[in-house]
């Protein structure tokens, strides 16, 4: 038998023992234990060390809220630091190591941190290291000297670098009631959902449902409460329409009642099953919520408070009934309400000796002296505990007595011999989802703590413990009428489960510090102790986001579960306030940690996906250069053995312009416009007209930014009245929707229009040249494709090789060119029968630097020339201004900056000493290679032209149009070339467009 482990009791497996180490000796607990428990249950009371005084610190709470007692999980070469002892459950073979010490947690050099004193107070790296003059140390310059030593201290846990090679999931899911938390209220509220027919998931961080059932004590319908909901749980599980989650923290609140959770898969396992990932990220959209996360007992703030063996009543009720575990064996208790005898009457059942309950109150209910009669404990009234004793473990206290209107101390002190303090400071409801979704908390002076606001609609409701209900019969009201509610029935008188509990008043009294010497912690994990609090307050950091981000209050790793009330209590004080006042941080995802891979999931390997085309696969076998054009694989050039790529381009874009070639466009942002308002809405987004435009045909259209800058081009289909296609370029697809989901929701939100992004639903192809009509012909089905049936921006929807198919007559390359859309999943098909058709024409393959040849030949823009910079007007582009109807942008296109005529404008250069050309390189009206200077502008992209026989580019220069038929120089000093150019029309080849439009 253990040290500390009970004869009988708790919901551990006797007969299965299971072994571990906890810095590399070997203990045993366990099936159903904590590696907190288990080692509690093996006698061991030091844990870990604090972070800035390296103060010995114990296990405190029994749940995720643990900030003490943080591990390094190892898992071979592989190590996860920063896990709360409380929720690791223990598994043969586990290896776990405490943190912040050295050489080990006995023995820590760095508890001498504690002789620091007021050197180490709140804010000491700003004032400790700024400005002492130490010789050449003078200024700032100290602070840079000491910030290694600083750096190299911080932090608790130390991350690992070896690969993780565990596996993760991505999973959505839809239903009608999400329940967050499974105690007797959201059992209930998941229960009343699923009788209605509703859908529902049941989400539980804990390994099993019943949340304070399992610990409480407490009788249900005639039996334990554990097995209450033990049965409940298991009813739920026979319903078709209920999924249950446990080990599953939803710990994320986001708009459209989306959320997001962690499933712990195999966490708690020596070795996967096959194909079990480790974690399992969710994303749950749900109609309603119901938040039934329970509460969190606070601790009471006094000297000593953090010395191991001190810990919340409600974990040493939980470690003795659900564990069999004694936190102690000469326990006593320091409350502030009644909740803690219920505790105390719990230890003493289950073995220890209850020698004190020390009680800030002068008053007791005759309900809580009986309790408190039965642990057989001497009762301290109207006292307060002010300070601990002993080293690496708890061996007593001392007390005095303490007015509670004042609180003042008076009196002599008491010292009491104990092994395990257990302190409780009253309930703080759990609404940090509910904080996350926007409500603000609201103070209750009777339960002295934040309770979210009554909700509005249906998007979430509350039940137990998370809206005040504390007492078990509340909870389990409250949870049968939030899940009616939440599936849209109306609740209705019904026999509910009865209760048999101890008595108590939730309600605690208003005191949450003890003013004595010595030590007084408020945040247990960054050791912010009152006087730091109160050091903010005379250092003006009076607001609750100053005083947290000064302290470093509620900035570790539990987020300051625990700490939040007391520090703001503190605070409220220091300002002569009511906490009212003074109010509260507004709590941000995660509730908890989330593990780096359950984001990532599937998609790991590099810091940005990698978007592929539906085509890749056979550009690959084909003998393409791939490279990355943004997130996307393109085909570069489809070369042939020996060629250099200006070779490989150069022959596909002469024979595109001889005969016909084929390139893969699918990576061009396409995005549904749909609506009523849909025509309208272009209308307001492009500066020219699409009200007017004809079902059937596309037009060219360019976006302003707001201040009249462009912003993109593209080209927009018309499908049917109130249905379009637009096409962006493929750099600007997710501006371009975020762009036009602004103004939506933003700025005209009474236009009945829906965009949806579907670049991934087609696959694209552009054929062009001047045999491309008769490639179409050969292999197009359920339409004609000549000038009659598809004229120039015309749309025709046929088939090829079976495949339903969209066309539309359009160009970028400035010949005859069609762009062939399919659905994504027979892009491959498509794009191969239409090479088969194109064999007997030459038809060739081109990437993107053929393309970006035939652009430049014909003088169209990219995002080269578009770059945040340039008007319509410096591209040319000003025909498509309209002067009919007003256009994002339209305000501000005028301005007298964007309409001067030494605006950098478009042109074309053309080498004339026959050397290429550099993007980026200078254009100077005098070559100086010594001193390079006087700038007109600058190359935007350039290529050899297989049309003209030479080396062209387009480039932005000074009053570039009036500059046409001049001479300049490049200048690049980086290349370190220099040499005479030509500016001309940016549009080299067919400036009439007589190829394109045949």
């Amino acid at each position: 038998m253990s040290p500390r482990r009970t004869e009988a009791g708790g919901r551990i497996d006797r007969l299965r023992t299971i072994r571990f180490t906890f810095d590399g000796a070997p203990y045993t607990g366990h099936a159903g234990d904590t590696l907190a428990s288990a080692l509690l249950a093996n006698g061991v009371t030091l844990f870990g060390r604090s972070f800035k005084y390296h103060r010995p610190r114990g296990v405190l709470t029994a749940g995720v809220e643990e900030p003490n007692a943080l591990v390094t999980v190892l898992r071979g070469e592989v190590r996860e630091p920063n896990i709360p002892a409380t929720v690791v459950e223990i598994y043969d073979g586990l290896a776990a190591m405490s943190q912040n010490r050295f050489p080990s947690l006995a023995w820590d050099v760095n508890a001498i941190n504690q002789l620091g004193g007021k050197l180490l107070s709140a804010g000491f790296y700003y004032k400790t290291f700024m400005g002492p003059v130490v010789g050449p140390l003078k200024g700032t310059r100290f602070w840079m000297f000491c910030e290694h030593f600083i750096r190299r201290a911080a932090g608790l846990g130390k991350a690992g670098t070896a690969p993780d090679t565990a596996r993760y999931e991505r999973m959505n899911a839809f239903c009608d009631v999400l329940v967050v938390g499974s105690g007797p209220a959201g059992l209930m509220a998941a229960r009343a959902a699923a009788d209605q027919g509703a859908r529902v998931i049941l989400a539980e961080l804990e390994p099993h449902f019943g949340g304070s059932a399992n610990w409480s004590g407490e009788t249900i319908d005639g039996m334990p409460a554990a097995d209450w909901a033990a049965r409940a749980a298991g009813q739920l599980e026979g319903h078709d329409n209920v999924r249950l989650l446990p080990r599953t923290t939803v710990w994320g609140y986001y708009d459209g009642n989306t959320l997001a959770a962690i499933e712990r898969v195999t966490d708690h396992k020596e070795t996967p099953d096959k194909g079990e990932p480790r974690h399992r990220y969710w994303t749950i959209r749900a109609k309603s919520v119901v938040l039934a996360t329970g509460s969190l007992e606070r601790p009471l703030v006094f000297p000593g408070n953090d010395r191991p063996g001190v810990m919340l009543a409600h974990a040493a009720e939980r470690y003795a009934n659900e564990y069999g575990v004694l936190p102690g064996h000469r326990v006593a208790l320091f409350t502030n309400n009644d909740s803690a005898y219920r505790a105390a009457l719990a230890l003493k059942k289950a073995g220890a000796a209850v020698v004190a309950i020390v009680d800030v109150r002068p008053e007791l209910s005759s309900e809580m002296r009986k309790l408190a009669g039965e642990t057989e404990a001497e009762i301290f009234s109207g006292h307060a505990v002010i300070a601990t004793e002993g080293g690496k473990a708890l061996s007593g206290f001392k007390v005095q007595r303490f007015d509670m209107a004042n609180g003042a101390l008076s009196g002599d002190a008491r010292s009491i011999h104990a092994d395990c303090l257990l302190m409780s400071g009253g309930w703080s409801p759990t609404i940090h989802l509910a904080s996350q979704a926007g409500a603000k908390a609201e103070w209750n002076e009777g339960l002295q703590a934040f309770l979210p606001p009554k909700p509005t609609t249906r998007q979430w409701i509350g039940a137990g413990a998370f809206t005040g209900s504390f007492s078990t019969a509340e909870a389990i009201a409250d949870g049968r009428a939030a899940g009616l509610s939440g599936a849209g029935a109306t609740a209705t008188p019904a026999a509910l489960p009865a209760v048999e509990a101890a008595p108590g008043d939730p309600d605690p009294a208003p005191v949450f510090e003890i003013k004595a010497a010595g030590k007084s912690f408020v945040d247990f994990q960054h050791d912010v102790t009152s006087e730091d609090v109160r050091l903010a307050h005379r250092e003006g950091f009076v607001s609750v986001e100053h005083l947290k981000r000064y302290t470093t209050l509620g900035m570790a790793t539990d987020q300051g579960k625990s700490s939040n009330i007391p520090g703001l209590a503190i605070m409220a004080e220091a300002l002569g306030k009511p906490i009212t006042q003074v109010g509260t941080t507004r709590f941000r995802p995660p509730f908890s940690a989330v593990s780096i891979g359950s984001l990532a999931a599937e998609r790991f390997g590099d810091l940005k996906p990698e978007r592929l085309t539906p085509m890749h696969d056979w550009h690959v076998a084909n003998g393409a250069t791939m490279y990355s054009a943004g997130l996307w694989y393109r085909p570069m050039i489809y070369g042939h053995p020996g060629e250099t790529i200006e070779q490989a381009y150069v022959r596909e874009a002469r024979a595109t312009r001889e005969s016909a070639g084929i390139v893969d466009v699918s990576t061009l942002g396409k995005i549904a416009v749909q609506g009523p308002d849909a025509a309208e809405f272009l209308d307001r987004v492009y500066t020219n007209m699409f009200s007017t435009l004809a079902v059937g045909k596309a037009r060219y259209g360019l976006m302003l930014r707001e201040d009249g800058l462009a912003f993109d081009d593209g080209t927009t289909w018309r499908l049917g009245e109130q249905d379009f296609l637009m096409t962006t370029t493929t750099a600007n697809a997710g501006k371009v929707m975020q762009h036009l989901e602004y103004f939506l929701d933003v700025i005209w939100p009474e236009l009945k229009v829906h965009v949806t992004s579907v670049t991934d639903q087609w696959a694209g192809a552009a054929i062009g040249g001047p045999n491309a009509r008769q490639i179409l012909a050969a292999c197009v089905s359920g339409t004609a494709v000549d000038n009659a049936a598809l004229p120039f921006m015309g749309i025709v929807h046929g088939e090829i090789a079976g495949v339903p198919v969209m066309i539309c007559r359009l160009s970028f390359s400035g010949e005859m060119a069609f762009e062939v859309y399919s659905g994504a999943g027979y892009g491959t098909h498509v794009w191969e029968a239409l090479i088969e058709a194109g064999k007997p024409f030459g038809l060739v393959t081109y990437g993107l630097e053929a393309l970006g040849t035939l652009r430049i030949e014909k003088g169209h823009v990219t995002g080269a020339e578009i770059d945040g910079r340039t008007t319509g007007r410096d591209l040319h582009l000003d025909w498509m201004l309209s002067k009919k109807k007003p256009f994002i942008g339209s305000a501000m296109m005028d301005r007298e900056g964007l309409i001067a005529p030494d605006r950098l404008e478009l042109v074309g250069i053309v080498s004339l000493d026959n050397q290429p050309l550099n993007g980026g390189a200078h254009i100077v009206e005098e070559l100086d290679e010594a001193n390079p200077h006087g700038s007109l502008g600058h190359i935007t992209a350039c290529c050899y032209s297989p049309a003209l026989g030479k080396y062209i580019a387009l480039a932005l220069v000074k009053g570039g149009k009036a500059r046409r038929g001049t001479r300049a120089y490049v200048s690049d000093p980086l290349r370190n070339r220099f040499g005479p150019v030509e500016i001309v029309s940016n549009h080299f080849f067919d400036p009439d467009g007589s190829r394109m439009h045949g």
